[in-house]
């Protein structure tokens, strides 16, 4: 039993250190004619290893006339970029649209572009680490969360699955938080299995001192899978009010959870395994606790733009 042990493991072995250098199939990662990655139709030397993601593809460009130097615009699909430099420092911007499988798409481009030769399809001999910070609005959840501030996902929660199609997903989550969680929340074995995935330490060090510690929820949608009652009863109908309830201790730190999105999970949990540093900041222009809104977000979002470049160009 021992020899038989020893053997599978030394075939794993071998069977991952082949696939580390192995050439990447046509069919699994495309690449366009031009020499760009198939979504997002960037080429490996137009890419920063500074990146800022939004998800409306008309905030690139508000984001553009803060930066000097513009390389190139690109549009395909909700997937806009550009890069350009702010106080020196080449950064790339890019939008990825509404929802995690979006995240799945951008991420894996990204990653691509940073870490696989187009030419021979292999991975490069150096791993190159991306920092990686997304802007995003959300809706809180507690009442002393004020409109307008801003929430840095240090912890996301995942009730999207992204992760769960994913090979050494509890590497980069906390199990006995999800188990937890489930237990708290009563949950619907029909949803998927929700992740708890904490943000890179690198980002949250050069955003802690301005933005509320938070925990983020990435729904796979807007309306039910957030709580929302338009004209469908929800499959979960306590769910808001467990979530507001539900307190955990992870890294020495007490966590609740702070508000809702839809993307910082899979962003949070892709970029760990992938070995990138990547979290979100969301402006709050919702409270789902006190019942209110501020349609008039669009200054904040102004301000939280300058200060994400102020931090990131530092890094």
């Amino acid at each position: 039993m021992q020899d038989l042990h020893f053997s599978r493991g030394f075939v794993n072995f071998v069977f991952h250190k082949y696939r580390s250098i192995m050439r990447i199939p046509e069919s699994e990662l495309i690449i366009n004619s031009d020499g760009s990655v198939f979504h997002i139709h960037l080429r490996p030397e137009e890419l920063a290893d500074n990146v800022i993601m939004v998800g409306d593809p008309g905030r690139v460009m508000i984001i553009a006339e803060y930066l000097t130097d513009i390389e190139f615009q690109h549009a395909s699909r909700e997937f806009v970029s550009t890069t350009g430099k702010y106080n020196g420092k080449r950064i790339t911007v890019i939008s990825h649209g509404i929802g995690p499988d979006n995240i799945d798409i951008v991420m894996t481009e990204l990653d691509a572009l940073a870490n696989v030769d187009f030419e021979t399809r292999e991975l490069k001999p150096e791993h190159k680490s991306l920092n990686i910070l997304r802007i995003g609005t959300s809706g809180a959840l507690h009442a002393d969360i004020p409109l307008g501030s801003y929430v840095l996902a240090h912890m996301s929660v995942g009730f999207d699955g992204v992760m769960n199609w994913y090979a050494n997903r509890d590497k980069v989550t906390n199990s006995e938080v999800e188990e937890a969680f489930k237990k708290h929340m009563n949950w619907n074995p029909y949803l998927p299995s929700p992740y708890f995935v904490k943000a890179s330490n690198k980002i949250i060090d050069v955003m802690k001192d301005v933005t509320l510690k938070g925990v983020t929820i990435s729904a796979p949608g807007f309306y039910g899978p957030q709580g929302r009652i338009v004209r469908l009863p929800l499959a979960m109908p306590n769910m808001l009010e467990d979530v507001e309830s539900f307190r955990f201790s992870a890294d020495g730190q007490d966590y609740r959870i702070t508000n809702f999105e839809m993307e910082s999970a899979p962003l949070a949990g892709l970029a760990t395994l992938l070995g990138h540093n990547a979290s979100t900041v969301c402006c709050i222009i919702a409270n789902r606790y006190l019942k209110s809104s501020n349609p008039d977000y669009k200054p904040a979002i102004h301000k939280l733009i300058e200060l994400c470049l102020d931090r990131i160009s530092t890094l």
